[in-house]
């Protein structure tokens, strides 16, 4: 009856035991992208996402989104910045953006995106010339998938 009472109260600590709290995962996405076109704009390019727990992972991105929009631009050596999540699958898929740009000849970009609680801002420089304001999404997908 004793044996029976110690482990009735050593599962009762257990169910009661608060569950291990996963740790927030900091990530950063390096990226190369081209793309635009005339009130429909699409662009299309690759990168790495890598995480401070050690995760990496090689991604495809697309951009589609329409609005008064008109030129071409291309970003080289990109560099994004998520807010912090549980698990680097979370950064997988599709951001609400909005855009506004005008630039000619060696041009700059920064914007934020976001997919409920997770933010992601970019920056990058490159070429091309736009201007023009869009609206769309931005789409993260695992490479090879």
């Amino acid at each position: 009856m004793r044996r029976s009472l110690i482990l009735a109260a050593i599962a009762g600590g257990l169910l009661l035991a608060p569950a291990a709290q996963a740790k927030e995962v900091r990530c950063t996405l390096k990226y190369n992208m081209s793309g635009g076109g005339a009130f429909y704009k699409r662009s299309a390019g690759e990168g790495t996402i890598t995480c401070d727990n050690g995760q990496s992972m090689r991604v495809t991105i697309r951009s589609r989104g329409g609005g008064l929009t008109f030129g071409s631009s291309k970003i080289e050596d990109g560099i994004g910045k998520f807010s912090p999540v549980l698990d680097i699958k979370d950064l997988i898929g599709g951001y609400a953006t909005a855009e506004a740009n005008a630039g000619g000849g060696s041009a700059s970009k920064a914007q934020v995106v976001t997919k409920g609680s997770i933010s992601l801002a970019l920056s990058g420089r490159g070429s091309g010339r736009t201007l023009g304001v869009s609206f769309g999404s931005f789409i993260i997908e695992e490479a090879g998938r």
